[in-house]
């Protein structure tokens, strides 16, 4: 068994393995590895990161009467990273009130951080609160512990993958051209991921958008051209104001404004928003906010 210890830095504490896998061990077996433990499949996003979701499918959650689809806005998550000999983990994971605690204490028993409790959304039925974490250490072990960990909520380990969105198609390529970025479709959610322009770090390690600091913008198409719309901007604090009055100029409520680490570089603010009408309409709210940011440019 790999010794471990805990190092501590402030008020995080991180775990750290004396002996983590070598340098020479082959990543596809790594990861393989990681996502046998965690009991969900992964893939490799952009910048080597190991990305495993792990939607609620098992909650049936309305926000002001729209039924939201898990990978809308109940995924939880775990992104990976190797530093050198070792990885790090971070992510946020959706749990009803009552799961929190035991939750909370699992992840802090077996050496990982708690970097922030918040709601994303307000109106929810049933209520569901959304925990921050984050580690360092040896990939599968940090994977043991968050499966530990979440072994006290009913997150579906092993389900299958949670079914499409109601409603039909909403026109992406408009969306689209007004968001300048192009998306993808997964399980029905038009999703659009815009990084930020600077350099992001956390202990002085480079983020890359895929461990969760770009800024999310979800579509779920809701009927007749609309959408239900979600996610967060990824703000720098002389941000918020502007962003938020360009959010509100165009009818789309700020449902929370918040951190989702301890030690990042620049110091981000996160912002979530929701809405729920005319998708193109929707579009350009979100393109006036992109705009106050200093986000990747648009094509």
């Amino acid at each position: 068994m790999r010794s471990m210890t805990v190092r501590r830095y402030g008020f995080a504490a991180a775990l750290v393995l004396m002996t983590p896998l070598g340098l020479d061990a082959q990543p596809e077996a790594e990861w393989a590895a990681v996502e046998q433990a965690i009991g969900f499949k992964g893939a490799v996003q952009p910048g080597g990161v190991f990305r495993v979701g792990m939607p609620r499918s098992d909650l049936n959650v309305t926000v002001q009467g729209v039924r939201v689809s898990p990978g809308f806005a109940l995924g939880s998550y775990a992104a990976f990273r190797k530093t050198g000999q070792r990885a790090m983990v971070m992510g946020d994971l959706v749990l009803l009130d009552e799961e929190v605690p035991a939750v909370m204490s699992g992840l802090l028993e077996r050496g990982l951080s708690v970097t922030a409790l918040h709601n994303h959304l307000n109106e929810m039925s049933p209520h569901v609160m959304y925990l921050h974490y984050s580690g360092q250490g040896d990939p599968l072990q940090l994977a043991q512990a968050l499966r530990g960990a979440l072994g006290a909520s009913g997150t579906p380990f092993g389900a299958k993958p949670a079914g499409g969105a109601e409603g039909p198609a909403i026109d992406q390529k408009q969306v689209e051209a007004v968001l300048g970025r192009t998306g993808r479709v997964a399980n029905g959610i038009l999703q659009v991921v815009v990084g930020r322009a600077e350099r992001i770090t956390e202990h002085g390690t480079e983020l890359p958008p895929a461990m969760g600091v770009a800024t999310a913008l979800n579509f779920q198409p809701t009927g007749d051209g609309k959408a239900a719309i979600t996610g967060d901007f990824v703000l720098i604090a002389p941000e918020v104001n502007t962003v938020a009055r360009a959010l509100r100029a165009h009818r789309i409520q700020v449902t929370a404004i918040h951190n989702h680490a301890l030690s990042d570089a620049p110091r981000l603010v996160y912002m979530h928003f929701w809405a729920n009408d005319d998708a193109v309409t929707l579009a350009r709210g979100l393109r006036a906010a992109l705009d106050a940011t200093n986000s990747t440019k648009a094509k």
